[in-house]
């Protein structure tokens, strides 16, 4: 699970803690860990949600200024599937 470069630090300070997916099929699974900086990151909870579920609240959660901010990054590839990734930062 990779992250936009200027995410990366907000989510070793615990800031972030979720993410939000556009992909045609899940690429991550709860309890698996991804590299990040020091440490990782690991996958508490992954869930599919509407496209309408991308509240404002949820785009700042994540990171981002806005809905569309959020969107412009979220979509990878073909995808039309939406997950919320819930995960925390581990040092390792």
């Amino acid at each position: 699970m990779t992250f936009t470069k200027r995410l990366r630090e907000p989510i070793i300070r615990g800031e972030i803690t979720c993410s939000v997916r556009i992909w045609q099929r899940p690429h991550v699974k709860p309890g698996g860990r991804y590299a990040l900086g020091p440490g990782y990151v690991e996958v508490l909870s992954i869930k599919q949600i509407e496209l309408s579920d991308i509240t404002p609240a949820l785009a700042r959660r994540s990171g981002f200024a806005g809905v569309v901010d959020l969107l412009k990054v979220a979509k990878h590839g073909p995808g039309e599937n939406v997950y919320l990734i819930d995960f925390e930062y581990r040092a390792a």
